[in-house]
């Protein structure tokens, strides 16, 4: 959920660190610091409340000067955002520094027991008791020996945790540890200096190689390069990824907001999650990565589906694509619930996680119920080198590039695009599905891109978008209804209305509404409808007069040319017409762009909405 940048070489170490936190700052904004080894070989730290500029602001007043240090952006678990409690938190001595990512289960009972020891706590966050356990560790039983007194420290953590240390005493390192499920460590390879960081483009403007932690790995870091070890100290060898993402993609560039630019890029992100997997030939999907043949696949008996938030709502679609192509029951559960409930789960059975960062402590640990049970795994996930790509059976890349609003737009679209592409290479494996009924997707598949572009093109030249915030940014609650594979559309642009603008919104299935909903229902309830021309069509033109006999105002993602909706309706969202299957992907991006312009006007932080994180690493 935090950020963490470490670095270690030639250059002045905090303009990289500050670079690498600003790139991060979606994992948590509610305090930033940092702490460099100067040039006297002391540690000087800083730290400040609130956005990172106020960091750089502090640095600004009093510089540090140095070659290696560490930094972090905070997402508040334990205490309240404040000065005090933002990372890096130091030894007593003032010789040691860790900024962590993560949760210490048990870190009531290790704090007691330090301060039976003398140590005295200066912060209401869990990771003080870090620090102050390596320095005991370190000057009582390890001898100086700083490595063995971090894995000593990082055995008696109950949690999931990402932590890096940086000691004066050892100025030429930083060691960095991955504990369970928390977020990412990558590890940046340079010449004559090295880098550490929680998530890729932190560091991605000074490196493409880098290598992953995974479960209780730690790497010693120096200049020259790295050592992998466990937390015994046995050495792990770990491959060495080039990472192809272009820098700038991480840049908003001409636009307002992150969030916008990805919006406005799906016609892009598309293209890449499409290439390479369209066999126009042999009409098939070429899913390698994967790793599941044929014959596993005619032995699959059911899909399990777990994911959190906007994946759990991609899921949902993937049922309808998985059921209807690849005819395989399908359950989609939300991650944070499946091991909770004892999930009944088979060696012929596939549990799919979906998830952007690969790092959601949630679904990692139903991945890890799921492998406990003899079942298929795998994952549709978007950073590449991340833990849920790693320990899978097999995976699909979305490939759609960094995502940096936390209010995930192209990833969704990616993963939504990526679930159907299974479900037809499942339905050609299986067998289920005719030649002739693939050749129309697949060819339907490869105009998808263009249709996105067109559609993106004529709402940024539109002033459509805002000037309906404009009419509707006062109102105080939204109703979003859909029927069959767009109820989960509805349900998305909600959470995209809420997430952002901070309007509460409901997303709901069509067909339930008059068993609830439609007592709310008056002239200050919009309701938004996802109603294209499709077999339930006709249906939704009765919920949108439902709604109209009841005085309550209409907006309707609906195709362009549909005349009949737009004499009914108060406002229309326009979508070019295509295959059914398709349809959901476009009939989403009005809906982002809504969201996105209604949160610019009510004047709320787009990219970096109050209480929320890009990557849910801790419970």
């Amino acid at each position: 959920m935090c950020g963490i940048v470490g670095y270690i070489g030639r250059q002045e170490a905090a303009p990289i660190i500050l670079q690498g936190l600003r790139q991060l700052e979606y994992r948590g904004y509610d305090s930033a610091g940092l702490a460099v080894l100067d040039r006297t070989g002391a540690l000087q730290v800083r730290r400040e409340a609130g956005k990172l500029v106020n960091l750089e602001q502090a640095l600004t007043k009093a510089p540090i000067s140095g070659v290696v240090g560490v930094g972090h952006t905070r997402w508040a678990t334990h205490g309240p955002p404040s000065q005090r409690n933002a990372h890096p938190h130091s030894s007593p001595d003032g010789d040691l520094v860790v900024v962590q990512n993560g949760i210490v289960e048990n870190f009531l009972e290790l704090r007691q027991e330090l301060e039976s020891l003398g140590y005295r706590f200066c912060s209401d966050t869990d990771t003080e008791v870090i620090v102050h356990l390596i320095h005991h560790y370190y000057h009582n039983s390890s001898a100086g020996d700083l490595e063995r007194a971090v894995q000593r420290a990082m055995q008696r953590l109950k949690g999931p945790s990402a932590i890096v240390a940086l000691s004066s005493r050892h100025p030429d390192r930083l060691i960095a540890v991955r504990l369970g499920n928390a977020g990412g460590v990558a590890v940046g390879f340079g010449e004559g200096e090295m880098f550490v960081a929680s998530d890729i483009p932190a560091i991605l403007h000074h490196t493409r190689q880098m290598a992953f932690l995974d479960n209780r790995q730690m790497a010693v870091v120096t200049a020259q390069g790295a050592i992998f070890k466990d937390l015994y100290g046995r050495p792990v060898q770990k491959e060495c990824v080039r990472i192809d993402w272009n820098p700038t993609a991480a840049e908003k560039g001409e636009f307002r907001h992150f969030m916008q630019k990805e919006i406005f890029e799906q016609g892009r992100s598309l293209t890449d999650t499409l290439r390479g997997r369209l066999d126009f030939q042999r009409h098939s999907i070429i899913l390698d990565s994967l790793n599941l043949d044929a014959a596993q696949a005619q032995r699959l008996s059911r899909i399990t589906i777990v994911a959190c938030g906007t994946s759990y709502y991609a899921g949902l679609v993937g049922k309808y694509y998985i059921e209807r192509l690849a005819r395989l029951p399908v359950e989609v559960d939300y991650a944070s619930e499946f091991r909770y409930r004892e999930p009944l789960v088979a060696p012929d059975q596939m549990v799919l996680a979906i998830t952007q960062s690969g790092e959601t402590v949630d679904t990692l640990a139903a991945l890890e119920e799921a492998r406990t049970q003899g079942a298929f795994t795998a994952a549709i996930v978007n950073a590449i080198g991340s833990q849920a790509a790693r320990v899978t059976d097999g995976h699909i890349a979305m490939q759609a590039g960094p995502e940096i609003g936390v209010a995930s737009t192209k990833a969704f679209t990616a993963s939504i695009t990526d679930l159907l592409l299974l479900a037809l290479y499942l339905g050609e494996q299986r067998g289920v599905l005719p030649e002739p009924q693939r050749r129309h997707i697949i060819r339907m598949l490869s105009t998808l891109p263009g249709l996105a572009g067109e559609l993106l093109e004529e709402a940024l030249r539109s002033e459509r978008y805002r000037e309906l915030a404009e009419r509707y940014h006062t109102y105080h609650n939204f109703l979003y209804l859909g029927r069959n594979i767009h109820y989960p559309i509805a349900r998305e642009g909600a959470l995209k209305l809420k997430e952002i603008s901070y309007i509460h919104a409901e997303g709901y299935p069509a067909g339930e509404m008059k068993h609830g909903p439609i007592a709310l229902i008056d002239a200050n309830m919009p309701t938004v409808v996802i109603a294209p021309r499709d077999h339930v069509y006709d249906k939704m033109l009765s919920q949108i007069e439902q709604v109209k006999a009841r005085s309550g105002p209409v907006l309707a993602v609906a195709h362009a040319d549909d005349n009949t909706i737009r004499a009914k309706v108060d406002a229309v969202l326009p979508i070019p017409v295509t295959d059914a299957l398709l349809t959901p992907i476009l009939a989403v991006m009005p809906l982002q762009i809504f969201a996105y312009e209604m949160a610019v006007r009510r004047g709320a932080d787009v990219d970096q909405p109050r209480n929320l994180a890009k990557s849910v690493t801790v419970e």
